[in-house]
């Protein structure tokens, strides 16, 4: 295990930020505009949300920087400035940042299947080494291998993170099956951590997909069959369509209020995904420090 990571889990349990996405469309982002190309034309945006969660008490904060391959910026006409995108958002997270957090950027999913041809291994290995290199080169601390459904293509991403000597993180997202306890690709919780474990990562986890609640149990299989930390960040609940926008009914009071369970089942990183705020790490801070169920200080 990376020695940060090791220090850090030691430490547990470490608070991490909340949503991205929705906290830049508070801040004008049009919904199915390329978040991560704000990195260049509106930073002081992209800044202010990650000082938000700074502020709010994260630990750990991620970058702008999830959709940020060449293959996902090409969808705009932003594959030539991937490098570009990549450092800044590196940079805005650890400027907002400064002494009081660490940043770990961000790296999701292609967009593109493997498993169908739409890409290959090699494509999706020079992507991903291309963008982490840039994170790292922005002085990322570390570096979340996000949101992953597909095990093949998390091992790409891995091995390229990997690459640059900083810690990583690699998290699936399960919830598919009747159990809702797979990723879309059919992949466990248990083959996840030993898979990854293997493959070098120094922690493993699950984001997005899951509300809290329903998280907890995934959490436990994590911890069950890996000996690395866990990091956890679901949802604020379930979405519901309105007037065809994702919403999120969970508030920050009832989210931390799972915490107890999910620290129980092994977690030693807690944020937030789809629908979370500054608030619910907040309240999560508050949470933590007083080993109950807090509400976000006003």
């Amino acid at each position: 295990m990376h020695p940060l990571m090791a220090r850090l889990a030691a430490t547990a349990p470490v608070i991490t930020d909340g949503a991205w996405g929705t906290q830049l469309q508070a801040r004008g982002l049009p919904i199915g505009a390329c978040p991560d190309a704000w990195n260049l034309t509106h930073p002081e945006q992209v800044q202010a949300v990650a000082a938000a969660y700074v502020a709010a008490g994260s630990r750990i904060i991620l970058t702008n920087t999830f959709g940020a391959t060449r293959i996902n910026l090409a969808r705009h006409g932003l594959a030539d400035q991937a490098v570009a995108i990549n450092r800044a958002g590196a940079e805005l997270s650890k400027a907002a940042a400064g002494d009081q957090a660490l940043v770990f950027a961000s790296i999701g999913p292609s967009g593109k299947m493997l498993m169908l041809g739409e890409t290959s291994a090699e494509e999706l290995a020079a992507a991903f080494a291309e963008q982490a290199t840039a994170l790292a080169a922005g002085g990322a601390d570390g570096i979340v291998v996000e949101t992953m459904s597909d095990l093949d293509e998390a091992r790409l991403a891995l091995a390229a993170a990997k690459a640059t000597g900083l810690p990583v993180v690699v998290s699936m997202t399960f919830s598919a099956g009747k159990a809702k306890d797979r990723t879309v690709m059919g992949v466990t919780p248990e083959q996840a951590a030993v898979a990854l474990e293997e493959a070098g990562a120094d922690a493993v986890g699950a984001n997005c997909g899951l509300g809290i609640e329903e998280v907890v149990p995934i959490c436990a299989r994590l911890h069950a069959a890996s000996a690395l930390p866990i990091w956890i960040k679901p949802n604020a609940g379930l979405p519901v369509l309105v007037d065809g926008v994702a919403r999120y009914n969970t508030g920050a009071a009832e989210f931390v209020a799972h915490v107890p369970a999910l620290l129980a089942a092994g977690a030693s990183f807690i944020g937030g995904c789809c629908g979370s705020t500054p608030d619910f790490i907040r309240a999560l801070a508050a949470t933590v420090a007083t080993g109950a169920p807090q509400e976000a200080p006003s």
